[in-house]
């Protein structure tokens, strides 16, 4: 059960750092700006902060377990999406799916361990969930360099695909289902939306106000120029 729960989180854990290794190759080979390698971060942590309010609230409505392999699945569909990518167009919403299939799984994973372990066992639990998800945040630069000189910058997504297939399989024969009965009441739609739409307002200032050219990083001696 922990081993489903750490290995669920551990993939957008992963996907939130070792994309960051790849936006120089990504950036070349999809021939793109740095406004499109920095949407291509941003929409993927966009959609999963401003969503996993959301998430947490429809594992306790509609089954822990049930939301958590949706989730799964989602996020490994997603990550396809990401690893076929043709263009940065498709790149960046397929990130932005990723960020919705994250926010789904991982509230999902703490969620079940809370309640599916005893009193006394479950803070090793959570310590092993949260321990084990920072090494893969940890982790997640380095198997990505080595992915990218590899096999290319695609497989950094791609490999999700037989993580997230052993996932679903260990949580749907070993995981029990788990609901929060006291749970009532409306989603919170409008709030999430709105959380999600600030957000991205927010991201989205740095690129408007400091447009790239050419390189990673904006030159401020062009910003200046641009400015006067």
């Amino acid at each position: 059960m922990v081993a489903a729960t750490v290995l669920g989180s551990s993939m957008a854990f992963l996907d939130a750092t070792v994309v960051n290794v790849a936006l120089p190759t990504i950036g070349k080979d999809l021939h793109t700006s740095l406004a499109g390698l920095q949407w291509t971060v941003t929409a993927y942590t966009l959609t999963l902060a401003g969503l996993i309010l959301l998430g947490g609230a429809l594992g306790d409505r509609l089954g822990r377990r049930r939301v958590f392999v949706i989730g799964v699945i989602w996020f490994a569909l997603a990550s396809a999406l990401c690893g076929l990518a043709p263009d940065i167009g498709v790149l960046i919403a397929a990130r932005a799916l990723q960020g919705i299939g994250g926010a789904l799984l991982t509230p999902g994973s703490l969620a079940i361990i809370q309640a599916t372990f005893a009193a006394e066992d479950r803070p090793r639990a959570i310590g092993a969930w949260s321990g084990l998800g920072g090494v893969a945040g940890a982790v997640g630069p380095f198997l990505g360099g080595w992915l990218i000189g590899s096999v290319g910058w695609r497989w950094i997504f791609l490999i999700n695909l037989p993580i997230a297939a052993a996932v679903t399989a260990v949580a749907v024969r070993h995981v029990p289902e788990t609901r929060d009965p006291t749970s009532h009441g409306r989603f919170d739609w409008a709030g999430a939306i709105l959380a999600a739409l600030a957000l991205a307002g927010i991201a989205a200032a740095p690129s408007a106000v400091c447009r790239p050219c050419s390189r990673w990083t904006c030159s401020p001696r062009a910003s200046s120029k641009r400015s006067t």
